[in-house]
């Protein structure tokens, strides 16, 4: 569970052409106010540590920043923030390192690269990413070891401009990076679809060349996708993101949003009307019932020897938007899931898409969903070895 703290709303000082959080902002999500001892009491009630997200959190004012990042520190030994770094100043660096603050930086590549990331012109935007690159080795100067958040789109991802951001990947293993999400484009406007947007051969020949280069050349810098496949598909699902984890968009367990009062609200990325709903107190898990049976033209996931797996992935990347189907990405992560699936075949592992008790597995992962659980595959597995439903033809992941 990640403890999201949103004290400005969605407020931020770029405007990413394609950012989630568009129809939010529309709606008037950008927050004037907010009140610390409210945001501290909402965080104490979920349990903490918290992440300090936007928008741009670093539009707060420097007093405040310390002030929660002292509070962080004295109740949960550390916390962390997920920014653009455009303003990052001497000042903040000197309160990450103070009060160990987690730092993720948000950039889709070096130079047009990043173009995607609007700052308001061609030349602003330009300038705002050299200040973000500049940030990263600034921290890392410091001795502070920030990971980065890539979406893929037409700006750095295409065929002519991949090698580029291969290259710079490269550069981020060489100055010791130690960490890199990549995102498939979320999207949530025609415009944004045909301007940005990557095809679906281009979105998974993106994936796996970073893939290869992460197998073949990194020694510091680590990609999420692959590792997190690779433990799906070995039923070793304990620590994956929670995209691959069963969402209920009315209730975005993984992610615990905290509004400036101390409103609770969900993930973002659900979010396609710009409201944000008074979250459910409870989880239910109709979704997954329902791809499970629905065949696949009709915008489910019937038969797909990877559902277990995959579950539909992020419902905020469902067909036209609307959470009850599959990702409009399926073919780009069954591309990957396959990749990996024939990988391990040839490593001697019997991955869960090709295990012989694999009906079984689905079928007990079903019958937690309707009693609204939603358990790792690794503890169902644990419990029908237990039950003896099934044999362990499962390996375990090699470290």
């Amino acid at each position: 569970m990640s403890v999201e703290v949103r004290p400005l709303g969605v407020k931020c000082n770029i405007s990413c052409h394609y950012c989630y959080q568009n129809s939010i902002r529309t709606m008037g999500g950008n927050a004037k106010e907010y009140d610390l001892d409210q945001i501290k009491e909402a965080v104490l009630a979920k349990g903490g540590p918290f992440a300090l997200f936007g928008g741009e959190p670093l539009l707060m004012p420097l007093h405040d920043l310390a002030d929660l990042f002292a509070w962080g520190f004295e109740r949960f030994g550390s916390s962390s923030i997920q920014t653009n770094a455009v303003l990052l100043t001497d000042e903040h660096i000197k309160l990450f390192k103070r009060f160990k603050v987690g730092v993720g930086v948000s950039i889709d590549g070096p130079d047009e690269c990043n173009s995607a990331r609007w700052a308001g012109s061609v030349v602003k935007t330009s300038r705002a990413t050299a200040k973000i690159e500049r940030a990263l080795e600034t921290l890392l100067s410091c001795g502070i070891r920030p990971s980065v958040i890539t979406t893929l789109n037409r700006f750095n991802a295409t065929a002519a401009m991949l090698p580029r951001l291969i290259d710079w990947f490269r550069f981020l293993d060489r100055i010791g990076i130690p960490f890199a999400r990549i995102h498939l484009l979320e999207v949530d406007s025609s415009s944004v679809r045909e301007s940005l947007a990557l095809s679906e051969s281009e979105n998974a020949s993106a994936m796996l060349a970073l893939g290869e280069l992460e197998r073949k050349e990194l020694k510091t810098l680590k990609f999420d996708m692959f590792r997190e496949i690779k433990a799906l598909l070995l039923a070793n699902d304990k620590e994956v993101s929670c995209v691959w984890r069963a969402c209920d968009a009315y209730a975005t367990e993984a992610v615990q949003g905290i509004e400036g009062h101390g409103e609770a609200s969900n993930c973002g990325r659900t979010n396609k009307a710009g409201v944000d709903y008074v979250k459910a107190d409870a989880n239910g898990f109709e979704r997954y019932l329902a791809l499970y049976w629905t065949p696949q033209e009709h915008g489910g996931c019937k038969d797909c020897r990877f559902f277990l797996m995959c579950k539909g992935q992020c419902p905020g990347t469902s067909i036209d938007g609307d959470w009850r189907n599959r990702t409009e990405h399926c073919g780009v992560w069954f591309r990957l899931f396959e990749h990996v699936e024939t990988l391990l075949c040839e490593d001697g592992y019997v991955p869960v898409s090709q295990d012989r008790n694999r009906l079984a597995l689905e079928g007990a992962m079903l019958a937690e969903w309707a009693q609204c659980r939603n358990p790792t595959l690794t503890k169902v597995l644990e419990r029908m070895r237990v039950l003896a439903f099934t044999k362990p033809t499962v390996d375990p992941v090699v470290s």
